[in-house]
């Protein structure tokens, strides 16, 4: 079992930053890919940012590469999300997940292949 807090979240100008942070329990944290969704009023939840097991492998959505770096320490049972240059667009709350993968290089990316969720963060980006 893993439970997952997420932090981070709040108001920011548009040109801003944030960094999201997302607080895992359990002894096994370090054998679940990790990824960041985000859900916009009135839209689907969509995938933002992925990690592997030991962090070698990421992947992002278009809409943030340049701009989001994911990362995760395994010593602190965390993931982070570092947000750049935010845009209105990228309002919404941030959902922190893990799953478990058969290889340690794996980053999924649907919301299914995911077991566990945290309970959001709303990141808000005003114009």
């Amino acid at each position: 079992q893993v439970q997952l807090v997420e932090s981070g979240g709040g108001l920011v100008q548009a040109g801003g930053s944030l960094r999201l942070s997302c607080a895992a329990s359990g002894r096994t944290f370090s054998t679940y890919a990790m990824g960041w969704f985000r859900q916009a009023p009135g839209k689907e939840r969509e995938f933002v940012a992925g990690i592997s097991w030991r962090g070698g492998s990421t992947s992002y959505a278009d809409s943030g590469k340049g701009r989001f770096t994911i990362s995760r320490d395994t010593a602190k049972n965390t993931v982070y999300l570092q947000m750049n240059n935010l845009k209105p667009e990228d309002t919404a709350v941030y959902y922190c997940a893990a799953a478990q993968t058969r290889k340690f290089s794996l980053v999924p990316m649907m919301d299914d292949e995911y077991g566990y969720w945290g309970q959001g963060t709303q990141v808000t980006v005003s114009s």
